[in-house]
């Protein structure tokens, strides 16, 4: 298990896992900033000026889970990360993907009122490095306040809150004791096991009266995505999409779908690729769009959009295989795409 500490900086992250364990046992510091601090030694250095933070890497977020996995087979307790995790769609990345490695997560928001943070920040301990470094670490936090604030209303609702504002450290890791003991902050997110080969998925576009096609915001990885999922041993593809849709989002589909696109997707590490097919769902009537069921375990949010704003919403890969998907919809026949290119 990871019992993982958010909150901005100030708010007493690294003092209260201290403490924490003292009140865990077995429990171990597991802290990704480290992971951080590798790859700037590691990576070139342009590198680190295309991004605004190490958090922007796809390689540190897969290594956060990937080194928390082999942690959890060294120690005997439970990881405790303090970790600042201000962009939702890393949490989806890297809480989806420690739910696929079958590891649970508490997640618990330290949470302490602004002008407390302020003086925190302007009495910050100097404990090595000259008065320059830290007034640039001082400004670095106080400008980290803005987009903490506007990450809060997401932040309340998916970890549990502790408000350290009038607590020392040690009562701050009691509360967090005794709410990981009673199962506070567990994310309830679908577990999805990560691929060990090629796969073969089956996604269904559906459609409003004005021709807009609905994409779904999933909990357990980043960025939106068209209904469906990855075909079962011995099913039929066509099927899944029928039964994804059921399940994500409670709509009975006929089990005769019209196929709009199958898009032979390369394998680029750590993705192993495979076959991505699309169907015509149709057009749901309004009746039918009132009934649309959101689960809170896999999916936190459904939004029919136009073509011109799926482009700015979906991964590029996800953007060509929709484009043209549609195409084939006005065309009445459908495409062979290979890596995204069609054939013939």
């Amino acid at each position: 298990m990871i019992v993982w500490l958010n909150g901005t900086f100030g708010a007493g992250k690294t003092t209260t896992a201290h403490e924490l364990l003292d009140l865990l046992p077995g429990s171990t510091l597991y802290d990704p900033e480290l992971l951080g601090s590798g790859l700037r030694l590691m990576l070139p250095a342009k590198r680190f000026e295309e991004i605004d933070d190490y958090q922007d890497l796809p390689a540190w977020r897969r290594m956060v889970v990937d080194t928390a996995a082999a942690l959890l087979t060294e120690v005997p307790g439970p990881l405790v990360t303090p970790m600042t995790l201000l962009c939702q769609e890393y949490r989806d990345e890297i809480f989806g993907a420690l739910a696929a490695r079958r590891i649970p997560v508490r997640h618990v928001l330290l949470h302490t009122e602004e002008t407390i943070l302020r003086e925190r920040i302007a009495h910050r301990e100097e404990t090595s490095g000259d008065a320059e470094t830290h007034a640039s670490i001082r400004r670095w936090s106080l400008e980290h306040l803005t987009p903490y604030a506007d990450a809060l209303p997401w932040l309340r609702g998916d970890a549990h809150v502790v408000d350290t504002t009038r607590l020392t450290p040690r009562q701050a890791a009691e509360q967090v004791a005794e709410a990981v003991r009673t199962g506070a902050g567990a994310c309830d997110i679908v577990q999805t096991p990560e691929p060990t080969a090629e796969t073969l998925a089956a996604g269904v576009l559906l459609f409003d009266d004005q021709d807009r096609v609905l994409l779904v915001d999933p909990t357990y990885k980043a960025g939106w995505e068209f209904p469906g999922g990855v075909v079962e041993r011995g099913e039929a593809p066509a099927q899944a999409g029928v039964r994804e849709v059921a399940e994500e989002l409670g709509i009975e589909l006929p089990r005769a779908l019209r196929l709009l696109v199958l898009d032979w997707e390369a394998p680029k590490p750590p993705g192993f690729g495979g076959l991505r097919l699309l169907y015509d769902g149709g057009t749901l009537t309004g009746d039918r769009i009132s009934k649309l069921l959101l689960p809170g375990a896999e999916l936190r949010d459904w939004r029919f959009v136009t073509e011109a704003e799926a482009e700015k919403m979906l991964p590029p890969v996800r953007w060509n295989r929709l484009r043209w998907a549609l195409r084939a919809r006005e065309r009445g026949c459908p495409l062979h795409l290979e890596a995204g290119v069609p054939l013939g």
